[in-house]
């Protein structure tokens, strides 16, 4: 059980990092996106509420100016009406003004009293609820503004009766003189008109003048001449409707709309509280939240199966490679052993041959020595035991030979050892002796005397070299024909960490066009029957399992070297 499982960690070790690597790239490539679209459309459509809701405000404070203002020109226009119907002298009589008042409430009940006052601001005559008749208004500011404009609407103020109210007043010349008639207007009636609007639950209508004081109370805290602490931004003289959102201190932040009334001395205002106006936009926000999560859950998961089947994808795949591998190694070692059998025939024939001449030769002797009887020490003697040592001699080459060709057709997994290429390279080099002989070409070995140790498979790094070996003299013998060819193999230590392996030969080179691909899996230039392609990419293959790396370096008609660098153990 710990056997397996310490396996099954190893093994998937090497795709820790591809694994995170397609996780990470699983998630942020369609969650990027996701997220950007949910941010646009929740921005488009945040925008859009936002922009109903303002022109929703904008358009209740335009209905709301218009009602305010036709009340008050209607209420004007009740005053023009006495004023052009019927003469001063009328209209100070008792009964007349009180028939006139109630001819007023029967129009509309929003007059509280009816008052008419000289040039001098005396209070000539008066119907009311208040005892006003005879009190002068020469310095009340309403009075001085209407005789200078003729008509006015003051603001809120106490006056006489010391509480809070507002009149219109029309002046009218007659008999050289000027009069003005001035009527109550109905606060607690002007107050209902104004604030009658109902927008969401805390949505309020309220004036202010121009010093920001109440001319009318507000539902949610306020009442007549107060000053409001908030900060409101008025209209400019050019601007219709004025939208924004105000939070006063640590208050709940409100949407307001602004506009102006009568002639810009008083301004409606608007409001809500912004989460109140702003609600269909709170309650979309938990939709919203929802598909993001939803979205997000589905991408993550989606991410981890894929991944995972991924990942259980490259590993059958590499485990399939790694199988094809081994086969085309083992291929590949048996078609170099095919093509070196001539070379290794020659090596395992002469020793044959001297081991018969030697039999031969030890036989007459014997034969020689029984027929004249004389077996005494001499030449004879020398002869039998020079015979013996030189089978011993080839016999043992002969084992050497053999023992070479078994190992390197020898199948099997890669087994690291610890390897002296000082001793290694010189007797791979020795298995091609004979071959180069008989192709006349020069085998130049450049070997040092110091041992180069590193950690690799004997085998393995016997099959590289010969493969790279019989290469050159392949292409020698295209390109020198049987004379003048050389191979050098070097052997040298680059600066104490690493090996390094040169085949050099004068053959006929590499072209440019196929550098690039002469590492590439079954690309060879070799006539069809006489190459796989395999033997160069195995041989790369198996220097990367080494954890070294091979490279080549090649010039038409003037030869190619191939480097071997190998990690010194």
């Amino acid at each position: 059980m710990n056997q397996s499982s310490t396996y099954s960690k190893t093994a998937s070790q090497p795709y820790t990092g591809v694994r995170r690597f397609i996780l990470v790239t699983m998630i942020l490539v369609p969650f990027i996106p996701f997220l950007m679209a949910l941010y646009i459309g929740n921005h488009s459509f945040s925008k859009s509420l936002e922009n109903s809701t303002i022109s929703t405000m904008k358009r209740i404070a335009a209905d709301h100016r218009q009602m305010i203002e036709s009340f008050l020109i209607e209420r004007k226009n009740d005053l023009e009406l006495i004023v052009n119907t019927a003469s001063v002298e009328e209209l100070i009589q008792t009964h007349y003004l009180s028939s006139t008042f109630r001819e007023l409430q029967r129009t509309s009940s929003a007059f509280v009293d009816l008052g008419i006052f000289d040039d001098s601001g005396m209070h000539v005559a008066y119907y009311g609820p208040y005892d006003l008749a005879g009190k002068r208004y020469q310095d009340a500011p309403w009075f001085r503004q209407t005789l200078e404009n003729g008509i006015y609407i003051s603001d809120v103020f106490l006056g006489f009766r010391n509480i809070p109210h507002f009149i219109i007043a029309v002046s009218k010349k007659e008999n050289g003189r000027m009069w003005v008639v001035r009527a109550t207007v109905d606060s607690q009636r002007f107050n209902n008109l104004v604030r009658q609007i109902r927008i969401g639950k805390t949505g309020e209508a309220y004036l202010l003048n121009h010093e920001g004081v109440l001319q009318t109370d507000r539902r949610s805290g306020g009442n007549l001449m107060d000053t409001p602490p908030e900060k409101i931004l008025f209209p400019s003289d050019d601007q219709d409707i004025r939208t924004f959102i105000h939070q006063q201190d640590q208050a709940e932040p409100f949407l307001y709309a602004t506009t102006w009334l009568k002639d810009h001395n008083w301004i409606l205002v608007i409001r809500q509280e912004k989460s109140d106006a702003f609600m269909a936009l709170e309650k979309a926000r938990m939709p919203i939240l929802l598909i993001t999560l939803v979205g997000g859950g589905c991408i993550i998961a989606a991410a981890f199966t894929l991944t995972n089947a991924i990942v259980r994808k490259m590993e059958r795949t590499d485990a399939e490679k790694a199988l094809l591998g081994q086969q085309l190694i083992g291929a590949s070692r048996l078609a170099e052993l095919g093509e070196m059998a001539a070379g290794f025939a020659h090596e395992i024939n002469n020793p044959l041959q001297i081991i018969s001449s030697e039999l031969s030769l030890i036989r007459l002797l014997q034969t020689e020595m029984l027929e004249s009887g004389e077996i005494k020490p001499g030449d004879a003697v020398d002869q039998v035991t020079d015979s013996i040592d030189q089978i011993k001699t080839q016999i043992d080459r002969c084992s050497r030979i053999t023992a070479a060709i078994l190992k390197f057709g020898r199948q099997g997994e890669t087994r690291q050892e610890d390897l002296d290429l000082a001793v290694v390279v010189p007797e791979i080099v020795q298995m091609v002796t004979k071959k180069a002989e008989v192709h006349g070409i020069h085998l130049d070995r450049r070997m040092p005397n110091a041992p180069i140790r590193v950690n690799a498979d004997a085998s393995r790094l016997q099959q590289v070299l010969l493969n790279l070996l019989n290469n050159a003299m392949d292409a020698i013998i295209d390109q020198q024909g049987t004379a003048g060819g050389v191979i050098a193999i070097t052997l040298n230590k680059d600066n104490d960490s690493q090996a390094m392996i040169s085949v050099q030969d004068n053959g006929t080179g590499i072209s440019p066009e196929n550098m690039e691909k002469i590492f590439s899996p079954f690309f060879t230039t070799k006539p069809v029957g006489k190459g796989t392609g395999l033997g160069l990419s195995v041989c790369y293959g198996i220097i990367q399992q080494m954890g070294g790396k091979m490279e080549v370096d090649s010039q038409m008609g003037k030869g190619t070297t191939f480097s071997i660098t190998l990690p010194v153990g």
